[in-house]
This record gives structure tokens, sequence and C-alpha cells, in this order.
């Protein structure tokens, strides 16, 4: 019973925080007062010059986005038809949007009550740190687990790596979080200036705790640690206020020289009903971190896969999650079972540990005002382990773009303890793969292992093939119907041979949208379910060039038939039409390396001694690069 009133109680709080309603956005100015505009220049003063003339003040580039401004004006008399006419008008404009509320939601997955929690066994204390005892997805209760021991006992704690969170703020005067904090990895888009610090109200101190997961300082006898408790830890203040694509793209687009890895435990509403995904300022600013961030080697956006399980919410219904710019990360518990909050869909790259039900462990890290927490949730908890174990592998090889991270993600996960779960399939080149967990658990040792010897993954190659249909097929009554898609050679160019991610960009109109099912196969017989039915989602607007994602495929060949079938798994009156679908194939056209048989015998050599739990452990530790007390790093 305290299991379903607390489950009643999220719901509720879900709803609630749901994200600002078009009168909350109001607050900031009417809709059409606020523009964003590229220009052709990239110069702030011509923005000012450009702004003026229209009548608009100049608030600013969005985020490092070429030639992107915000322009604003509150107190507009010119309608939005005239507005709009006036900017099309101009030649120094590429094109304009006015500025529209977006609903957004923190992805925790319960709210915080204590009793009849489940406790961990206590580890011998390996760190002074009086909660590390309670972080049993580091201390060795739950098994080999991700490794991160054993990567820290190779001499790894996320040193010269910048890791910012994309939340509702950090509090970085925090007294686990200071001496990692870094203001060039931080700053405030809701305000508009570069402190961060969380509105303290009771509701904003997400960020704070997803920090904590990263680089929570250790040794300081104060809280627990982080995965890569040496790592530069910023973030932006985004969520505390209205959600626009402005916003968004601000904080995607911050100081990507500078910003190694990018965490975001949010997303679209997970009510298993929603599309909804990035806009144009936000897909831009993927684009731009991934082709030119870290001077060219590609800014890593870690995502939270989201929490709609409960309302058999799908990930593939979340356009950043689909996104093949973002590593998708799900969550397991403590004893590998799938998570009730937890959502399916083909993109999920891994998982890492959170919490279960509400006696079971969660979380442990950081939280407002000075204080810790024990019971962080979700797959929000999830995302910022993986940033965590990512700037591992990242202070082992900086050279790493963000597909090698992809790749080494796919190669060195485990699936073996979480192989009692239902839904997993073993794919072309013989990977297990799950809807529910990716490739597995991420495993940091073995990440670093392979990482430190990956050769840079080949130039990607992008093939394009389009379902030739003359008219629109009509989809009625109890069907199901398979459409093939033959893929020989590329009509782009060269080949891909190896692939990475597969996308179907479809347009279905459907009376019922939540009746409808899609499911994808490859010519090695890979089925990879791209939209399960919903029960929540009654719209009958269907969806148009919505961009569906696999990576379940990866490593394929995909020459030859690829099957898309489409069925009506409800009501026999639902009435639609298939308008349009493409298949975008992405990958290479030699195979990554190391090979397959060089990465078994490196990954196969055993472990180096572990140099937890000794009674000498500092001593032990010293030549590693670990001290207590202060959290050494460098600075970038």
């Amino acid at each position: 019973l305290m299991f379903k009133i607390v489950i009643l109680l999220w719901l509720w709080q879900q709803m609630v925080a749901s994200g600002p309603s078009d009168g909350e956005f109001s607050k900031i100015g009417n809709v059409t007062s606020n523009v964003v505009v590229q220009l052709q220049f990239d110069d702030s003063e011509h923005a000012d010059i450009v702004a003026n003339k229209h009548g608009y003040k100049n608030m600013g580039k969005v985020g490092s986005l070429k030639g992107v401004y915000w322009f604003k004006k509150y107190d507009h008399y010119i309608s939005k038809r005239e507005i709009k006419e006036r900017l099309d008008g101009d030649p120094e404009v590429l094109w304009h949007e006015f500025e529209t509320p977006k609903k957004r939601v923190k992805r925790d997955g319960l709210l915080d009550d204590e009793s009849n929690r489940q406790s961990t066994r206590e580890s011998s204390v390996e760190w002074p740190d009086p909660l590390y005892s309670q972080q049993w997805y580091l201390n060795g209760f739950v098994g080999d687990g991700m490794r991160v021991r054993e990567a820290w006992s190779m001499g790894y704690s996320g040193k010269n790596v910048v890791v910012s969170i994309l939340d509702d703020g950090i509090q970085g005067d925090h007294p686990d979080l200071a001496a990692n904090y870094d203001a060039m990895a931080s700053h405030d888009v809701n305000d508009g200036d570069d402190n961060p610090y969380p509105r303290d109200n009771g509701d904003n101190r997400h960020g704070t705790r997803c920090a904590g997961e990263v680089a929570a300082v250790a040794g300081n006898s104060f809280c627990g640690v982080g995965v890569a408790y040496n790592a530069r830890i910023g973030g932006v203040r985004m969520l505390d206020g209205p959600v626009s694509d402005r916003v968004e793209g601000s904080a995607l687009s911050l100081r990507q020289q500078h910003i190694d890895i990018y965490s975001a435990s949010w997303g679209p509403e997970d009510d298993g009903k929603t599309f909804d995904g990035p806009g144009r300022l936000a897909k831009m600013a993927f684009y731009q971190g991934v082709t030119e961030g870290r001077n060219g080697k590609g800014n890593i956006y870690i995502w939270a896969s989201g929490n709609g399980g409960t309302f058999k919410d799908s990930c593939s219904c979340d356009g950043y999650t689909v996104s093949i710019y973002t590593l998708s990360v799900s969550s397991t518990t403590f004893d590998h079972k799938q998570p009730w909050y937890l959502e399916e869909c083909p993109s999920t790259l891994a998982s890492t540990y959170s919490s279960g039900l509400i006696n079971q462990p969660a979380i442990v890290t950081t939280d407002m005002p000075n204080t810790c927490t024990t019971h962080h949730t979700g797959t929000s908890a999830s995302a910022p382990i993986a940033a965590g174990i990512v700037a591992l592998v990242l202070e082992a090889n900086s050279n790493l773009t963000w597909r090698d991270m992809q790749h080494l993600v796919v190669r060195t996960s485990d699936p073996t303890p979480l192989l009692n779960n239902p839904g997993w399939i073993v794919n072309g080149v013989g990977r297990k793969v799950s809807s529910k967990f990716g490739y597995g658990i991420l495993n940091a040792e073995k990440l670093i292992r392979l990482g430190k010897k990956w050769k840079t993954v080949p130039t990607q190659h992008v093939c394009t093939f389009v379902y030739e249909m003359p008219d629109p097929i009509l989809l009625n009554g109890q069907f199901l119907k398979n459409i093939t898609i033959n893929v020989n050679g590329c009509p782009q160019g060269a080949p891909v041979r190896y692939l990475e991610h597969v996308q179907l960009v479809m347009s279905v109109q459907f009376s019922r949208r939540g009746d409808l099912r899609i499911r994808i196969t490859s010519p090695s017989g890979t089925e990879s379910e791209l939209l399960p039915p919903r029960l929540n989602d009654g719209s009958d607007g269907g969806f148009i060039k919505w961009p569906f994602m696999s990576v379940q495929q990866w490593g394929e060949n995909p020459e030859g038939k690829w099957i898309v079938t489409l069925e009506n798994v409800g009501n026999p009156n639902n009435r639609g039409t298939f308008h349009d679908c493409l298949l975008t194939l992405y990958g290479t056209e030699e195979m990554a390396q190391p090979s397959e048989l060089e990465m078994d015998e490196e990954l196969g050599k055993n472990s180096p001694p572990a140099l937890f739990g000794t009674s000498n452990f500092v001593s032990d530790m010293a030549g590693h690069q670990v001290q207590f007390g202060q959290g050494q790093h460098a600075p970038k």
C-alpha cells in the first residue's frame, strides 16, 4: 500500500512539474516579442543594429551557435504577422522563429522517502567519506558492477576532464563540489548570467544531485564519492523557468571547446502520449557540438532514457534519446532487475545502476543546500553515473571522438548480469542487445583498457534510401503491412559496410496513434520495435517525419532487404495513411579497430591486483595519483 501511495504521489508531482504553461512563459514577455534569428554575419555589434532596425533589443548570442541571436522587446504593439513580414524581407536575416514554450520534466524516479528502505551491507571502508559505505554501485556490493573501483586502481579519476550538468542549476560552493567546481562550465540561461546557483525553493536540487554523482570530492570525510572525483564539474541553470528551443540551444552549445561532456537528465513529458524532441536551435547545437566541439573530436552528450515505464511510454517518442548524437542511458536496480519506471526503445546504448522499488537502495550524492542524500532516483541518476565513467575514459585517452565513445560502449558493456530479464536478442554480429538495457551495464575498466588502444573510427558515411510511394498507403482495419527497402551500395557515394545507427524517418496519420506498432528488420534478421503500442496515446494526429532510431544492428552489413512492418494492434475501426518513409544508414566502409579478435585478447587479460580494502589503502593508492582531502585536480 505504501508503495502504491508513493507512486501516486510521484505521478501527481510529475504532472505539477511537467513544464511551464503559456501563462508562465508570458512572464518573460509576450511570445511574439521574443524572436531568435540567424544572421549572415556573426558579429554582436552588427546584431545590435539589425535588432534596433526592427524595434528589438539584442539580448546576445544563443550559446555558441554561429550567427544566432536572441532579440526581445517587451512593449510590442506590432502584430506578429507584420514582425514576420519585416524579418522575412530582411536579406541579413537567414531565418527567424518566435520563441515558444516547451514542456520538460526532470527524470527522477520517486519522491524522497526513507521509510522501509532496504539497506546495503557495509563494505570495508575504502574512503573516509561517511556515505561511501552506502554507495553499493561503487563499493563492490553488487559484485563486479561497473568496475569503477578497478578504474580508480588504474589511476584514473577524471582529472582534466570537464563535465557540465544541464539542469536546474548547481550549488557550486557545496562542500563536496567546491574543490572541483568549474565556473567556465557553468551558466544561468534562465536569468542570463554566469551564476547557476539554484533558486532554493525545495524543487531545485536535481542538478546539484546529478553533479555530485559525477564529481563529489573523494577523501574529504563528507557525503560520498563521485565516479570521476577529480573531474571538473559545472552546471547550467535552464530548467528553473520557462524552457524554449533558445534555452536548450544555449545550454547544449555552451563553451563547446571547454566542456567535454554534457549530462542531461530531463526531456519531454514521460506520459505515454507525447511525441516531442529538439527544435532547430537544439539540433544546431548537437551538430555543432559533435562536429566542432573538443577541437573537432566532438562533445559527448549523455542522456537519460526516460521514466515513463508506468505509462508504458517509449523512449522512441523522445527526440533527444533517438538522436544519433546522444549516448542514451537506461537503468537497472541493485539486483539487476528492470526498474518500474524504465522505458524501452532500440536507441538505448547501455545502462548504469539506479533506484528500484521504494524499499530498495538508491543513489548517494550531494544535495541542496550543503547536504547529502541517499535516495537520488530514476534514469536521472543513471545518466550522470555514465558521464562520470566517460570522464574516466577520456582521462585515459583524450583523443577519443564522440563516435569512438559509442563504439567503445557497444563493445565493452556487460549484458551478463541482466540476462535474466526478458527481451534480449542476438544481433547479426553476435552481440546481445536489449531495448531495456542496450548492450548492458557500462564497464569502466574495459572501456579504459580498450579506449587506450583504440584507433580513431573510420570516416562516417551516410546512405539514404527513399521508399518510393506514388500515393499514400491506406492503413484501414486490422492490418499488418510490410514494406521492403532494398539496400545495394549507396546513392550518396561510399557505401556503409559496418552499421552504427539506423534511422527511419516516417510520416503517418492514424486515428489512434497509440494502437500503432512499427518494427524494422535488417537483412541479418535483427528485428527492432521502433514504436510499441502506447495505451495513453489517443492522438489522431500521427507524426510527421519522425526520426525513429536503432543501435541494435551495430556492426552489421546493411546490404539486402530491410522490412518495415506497420500493425494496428487496437480497434479494427482505426483508419490512417502512410505518407513517406526514409531509411538512413550511418556507419563506415572499413571495420573499426582494434578488431574483435584483438579486443577479445586485450579484454581477456587478467585485471590488475585490487588495491582496495587493504589496511595500507592510503599508502597503496599514493602511487596512483589519488590524494585524500582536497580532491586534487589540474586546471583544464
